[in-house]
């Protein structure tokens, strides 16, 4: 199985924006900017991107179908909390995405790692109660999409009574969409089994994650990594424009993530890795694997580093335990995004081929 890769599109048009406080973020950038990357991610060979959910920004649901219009291959990965809405007008909405867009939608499943902007939405659940809640909101999700009948579901949080849907899911490819499930946790893990393609992990070293991995695709749910990237000619210059990186973001910045965050979100993942961070004497958990941008830009920065044969170096040590989709970020997207579609990808590919060839003479 080929690797695959997918961007996020949050912070396109401000690259330090996690470096903000939240009450300083636009919900809005310029479309022709966001359209400018849908049409770079296409030409660097990107296969979706991750359309982020929350206050600060715009609706993934429009923001994806008006993007649709002015795209011809990149799928949308659509960000979605379940305690905003019901099952039923999510699985309309998407359905009508996909019929807008030739069926370019995946769905990215998010149970919120934020209290008190939970509480913006009028979604007061713990966070154990949420993943509980998102089990029924995806087991009525699927029922629509297998369109056997009328759904009826009755549970804790929804009862759908003779549930109906005249608009369906429109693809060449399948009848729903791939469904993605962000999370470090037991129930994360739990939940992505019984209803998720990819569980989305945070970064963290192969040999941490080398016990991880395959009990959870043993079960046939794929893994995959949410991890920034930061690539450059020579691992030198790399690691230089990393540190200056850092250099560039005031004290005041760092507090936004370091300290305040780590008190206010009660996600495993984030805590996790911000923990990571926080007690390994030095900031390269391994020769590529750099924490240095987490308390100035939180637990997303973890970051890939290095020239682009110690990026493809990395990539297959993941894919060798099991890690088959990556997530990325970069500094600013744009740049990262076509360097890593020109110089990093073609090697990708062609590292795959020669460890197939070995594989097919051996077997």
């Amino acid at each position: 199985m080929s690797l695959r890769f997918h961007w996020s599109l949050s912070q396109v048009g401000d690259k330090f924006r996690r470096a903000n406080a939240t009450t300083d973020m636009k919900g809005l950038f310029p479309l022709e900017t966001q359209i400018e990357f849908c049409r770079a991610a296409e030409e660097s060979g990107i296969e979706s991107l991750l359309m982020a959910f929350g206050f600060t920004r715009p609706d993934p649901m429009a923001l994806s179908a008006a993007l649709g219009m002015h795209s011809d291959r990149i799928k949308f990965m659509i960000a979605c909390r379940p305690g905003v809405m019901s099952p039923t007008i999510f699985v309309q909405q998407i359905n009508t995405v996909s019929a807008l867009t030739n069926g370019r939608v995946y769905i990215n499943i998010v149970t919120g790692h934020s209290l008190h902007e939970l509480r913006f939405y009028g979604d007061s659940l713990e966070h154990d109660l949420r993943y509980e809640r998102t089990d029924e909101f995806l087991s009525i999700c699927r029922a629509f999409w297998a369109r056997n009948g009328d759904v009826n579901f009755q549970g804790k949080y929804y009862d759908i009574q003779n549930g109906r849907l005249n608009t369906p899911f429109v693809s060449k490819e399948q009848s729903s969409p791939e469904i993605f499930l962000g999370g470090n946790s037991e129930l994360a893990e739990q939940l992505a089994v019984r209803h998720a393609n990819c569980l989305w992990r945070f970064a963290d070293t192969p040999a941490n994650l080398s016990s991880i991995v395959p009990r959870i695709t043993a079960q046939g749910t794929e893994v995959g990594l949410l991890v920034s990237i930061l690539a450059r000619p020579t691992r030198e210059t790399a690691v230089r424009d990393a540190y200056a990186m850092v250099q560039s973001l005031t004290e005041k910045q760092s507090q936004v993530f370091g300290k305040q965050f780590a008190q206010k979100t009660d996600s495993v993942a984030y805590r996790s890795t911000l923990e990571l961070a926080e007690r390994c004497e030095s900031s390269w958990l391994t020769p590529w694997l750099w924490t240095g941008a987490i308390p100035y830009l939180g637990a997303p920065a973890i970051a890939l580093v290095g020239g682009p044969e110690e990026i493809v170096s990395a990539l297959m040590e993941y894919k060798q335990i099991g890690i088959s989709q990556f997530l990325f970020m970069g500094w600013p997207d744009l740049d990262e995004m076509t360097y890593f579609g020109r110089e990093i990808l073609p090697l990708v590919r062609e590292k795959e081929q020669a460890v197939e060839l070995v594989q097919q003479v051996r077997g």
